[in-house]
């Protein structure tokens, strides 16, 4: 296989982009240029009408009914942060994950509150039926990662809002891997916010997110950010209506456009085939790569999974693996921790880490196979 790149770090930033995003975001910027909310020129207008198509469209991807409820932010770690820190205090009680990222982890070691982490199987999946013991007087949350970053495993989100729904807990999701690719229902999963990033298997640009928060719960989080919002200026405080009580300052409406082109493209070609292009990949990798030198970390099927593989190689240093498949084979992966320790200390891969490979939808069958091919040789010293 003869190319200058075989991308394979998806989990971290994908690439390609949907077709158009590029040409979308240059025409915005060489023909609108204009901001949101803070013009009634035609321009301004038409570019308003396409973030608020945007709000509606993600709405429609999560079955979430208020779109004035979608929130921008300029990623997932923004939004968790804001959701979190605008929540919670040092006397609350939260459970998650014991896979959570550190975008999930920092801010509630910041915040000081009391931390009970469910525990997962060896296959990266939490222990739904260890969750309800952990629940305190004080608990106020339930925050959980839908897909690991590590291992792809995809946690039973229905049965985990079931259980905060009847404590009356609140629900919180953090989407990073698994918003594009796996469906997600808000109303049935009894989610009040759920937190996305763009630049992942939305197939978008980097610097835009967001999180949508049901109405209740959005009356009960501080912002994190205050300013000027286009609305109510002759107001010095914040705003309460949404989304202006969380969108601050001036939006990145260049990459919301290119969030906007990518929902295109995904809503024509559906979540179902995106994952099965995905699930064919990862199931092909999985029967054709063995190795007794080589744990893979998670599920050995494609069953409740995403596109992520994690690779632990017994003979070898992880990080010159990941060197020499750039180096000789020009394949991009990601090697370490993937800002995930607790994941990694509870797949017992720490603190080496593991490399990572990560498919999406552009991802093809021939890459697949020509990363078999480099790890073999690697693995045999033939390089």
């Amino acid at each position: 296989m003869n190319q200058e790149r075989v991308y394979l770090d998806n989990g971290a930033t994908s690439y390609p982009k949907a077709p158009g995003v590029s040409q979308i975001m240059a025409d915005y910027i060489l023909h609108n240029g204009s901001s949101v909310s803070r013009g009634a020129y035609q321009s301004s207008l038409d570019a308003s009408r396409v973030v608020y198509e945007t709000r509606q469209w993600l709405s429609e991807l999560f079955n979430f009914d208020y779109t004035d409820h979608v929130i921008f932010t300029k990623n997932i770690t923004e939004s968790l942060n804001v959701i979190l820190k605008g929540y919670l205090m040092a006397s609350d009680h939260v459970i998650i994950s014991s896979l959570e990222h550190n975008a999930v982890i920092r801010p509630l070691n910041r915040i000081g509150c009391e931390i009970s982490m469910v525990p997962c199987d060896a296959y990266g999946y939490a222990m739904i039926e260890a969750i309800e013991p952990l629940i305190k007087d004080n608990t106020k949350m339930i925050m959980m990662m839908h897909g690991s970053n590590v291992c792809g495993s995809v946690n039973d989100l229905l049965s985990v809002g079931e259980i905060a729904h009847k404590h009356h807990l609140k629900f919180v999701v953090d989407a990073a891997q698994t918003a594009g690719v796996i469906p997600i229902d808000m109303k049935a999963y009894h989610i009040d916010a759920l937190a996305f990033t763009g630049h992942k298997s939305l197939l978008g640009p980097t610097g835009v997110g967001g999180f949508l928060i049901c109405p209740d719960f959005a009356k009960s989080v501080m912002p994190l950010i205050e300013g000027g919002t286009g609305s109510a200026s002759e107001s010095e405080t914040q705003p309460h209506f949404m989304p202006d009580k969380f969108e601050s300052g001036t939006p990145n409406v260049v990459g919301i456009f290119g969030l906007h082109k990518a929902l295109e493209f995904i809503k024509a070609t559906t979540l179902e085939k995106i994952h099965a292009h995905e699930m064919g990949l990862v199931d092909y990798f999985l029967k054709h790569f063995k190795s007794d030198d080589v744990s893979i970390i998670g599920a050995k099927d494609t069953r409740n999974r995403t596109a992520v593989i994690s690779l632990d190689f017994k003979t070898l240093d992880n990080a010159v693996v990941a060197f020499e498949l750039e180096k000789y084979y020009h394949i991009a992966t990601r090697v370490g921790i993937h800002c995930a320790p607790l994941a990694h200390k509870a797949l017992n891969t720490f603190p080496n880490g593991t490399v990572r490979v990560s498919f999406s939808y552009f991802t093809t069958l021939e890459e697949v196979d020509y990363l078999i091919t480099g790890l073999n040789a690697i693995l045999n010293k033939e390089r």
